[in-house]
């Protein structure tokens, strides 16, 4: 029978790592959290988890430990930098890490953990900070049998759906970034669709509602169409996350030679907006990147 990880710790405390530790405590389970920023980590203290300083503070104190921070070099910092958590953890604990990164990224972070005398499940996520905080996550994953067994009661807190991938590192990365090329596509092509109908005279409202309904929507449009029409481009998912996802995507497809035309031209709608100075902005600010449209202000305005 597997042994439960009950102790648990979240390092990256941002919209999706808040979430989780909150799942996490509300579960039950005796939750470890590191950040940088000492306020979040209070947050979590207060609603009844432990907080460390650093990484290696906190390792000694978990049997698995999940990493939501921004990309592959904060993963690699936390763990193999200074005070990092790799040499902390006892041997044979469960390292779940969750950033976007590349597959071969993950792929060497596996190897690298396994001969370190620790387990490793690939783990991106997607659903956003309103999903984590609800426990409601899908998880896109893969890694042994074994740590998956003892992390049953982590994943059954933080998703609704935990989709096992195979066992081997990389493979849930894979996974991931097909996602973002998709959802990167999705987003680019609402802010054009959005910034032709209101540049040609249409109610952006009327038209957000008769595309919601039609064959042309998608829950991208829904979503983050939803975000323009109220004119709130307070970040929960940013510009710059899909300057680098669609990166790692095109960087991927570059090494085999695979042309991937809709990405290359989202990329460089989120790199002009990002040039631009909205990188910090929600990732509904592409549609800034289009001339001469009057975009809705946000009703208090």
């Amino acid at each position: 029978m597997a042994k439960q990880a009950r102790r648990v710790g979240v390092i990256g405390l941002g919209a999706m790592g808040m979430g989780v530790a909150r799942s996490l405590v509300r579960a039950g389970l005796d939750v470890h959290v590191c950040d940088v920023r000492p306020e979040a980590v209070k947050t979590i203290v207060d609603a009844g988890g432990h907080g460390h300083a650093t990484p290696a503070a906190l390792a000694p104190h978990v049997d698995a430990v999940i990493i939501l921070v921004v990309n592959a070099q904060q993963t690699e910092a936390v763990l193999f930098g200074e005070n990092g958590a790799a040499t902390a953890l006892a041997p044979g604990s469960v390292v779940i890490a969750s950033a976007t990164v590349s597959p071969e990224f993950a792929e060497a972070l596996g190897r690298r953990l396994n001969e370190a005398g620790l387990r490793f499940i690939d783990a991106p996520v997607s659903g956003g900070a309103a999903k984590a905080a609800a426990g409601q996550m899908s998880v896109m994953a893969s890694g042994p049998d074994d740590a998956f067994a003892d992390c049953e009661d982590l994943f059954k807190a933080i998703a609704a759906n935990l989709y096992r991938l195979g066992d081997k590192a990389g493979q849930g990365s894979t996974v991931k970034m097909i996602n973002q090329l998709l959802a990167g596509v999705h987003i680019a092509a609402t802010a054009e669709a959005m910034a032709l109908g209101i540049k040609a005279g249409a109610d952006p409202e009327k038209l957000y509602e008769v595309i919601c309904n039609s064959a042309g929507g998608s829950w991208m449009f829904q979503n983050r169409g939803a975000h323009i029409l109220a004119g709130d481009y307070t970040p929960l998912s940013a510009v710059n996350i899909f300057v680098k996802d669609l990166g790692i995507v095109l960087d991927y497809a570059k090494k085999s030679v695979f042309p991937l035309p809709l990405s290359a031209t989202a990329h460089q709608m989120f790199m002009q907006a990002s040039a631009a100075g909205h990188g910090g902005e929600d990732d509904s600010a592409v549609i800034k990147v289009f001339p001469g449209i009057d975009l809705p202000r946000p009703k208090s305005a």
